[in-house]
């Protein structure tokens, strides 16, 4: 799929990545289970996504973004960008 055609939408406005109309700006983003992401530390993120098993949910509350950075703190060196 192209960059441009992706629509990403996130509510959370305290991310690095958020922008205007809850749009998602990192160039790549990682969801996984809930269980998954609260076991691992923040740099298993997208840059290691495609190395990784899938982590089945039943719910949408069993989901969350491993992408997530706070705009206020300290910025991860990860490879994410955030697109402009």
């Amino acid at each position: 799929m192209d960059e441009k055609q992706q629509q990403i939408h996130c509510l959370v406005d305290s991310c690095h990545y958020w922008n205007e109309g809850n749009n998602c700006q990192a160039n790549k983003i990682m969801v996984t289970s809930s269980s998954f992401g609260a076991s691992q530390p923040d740099e298993v993120d997208a840059t290691r996504a495609e190395s990784m098993s899938a982590t089945p949910v039943e719910h949408c509350m069993d989901t969350c973004c491993k992408t997530f950075v706070t705009k206020e703190g300290k910025t991860k060196v990860d490879g994410i960008r955030k697109m402009t």
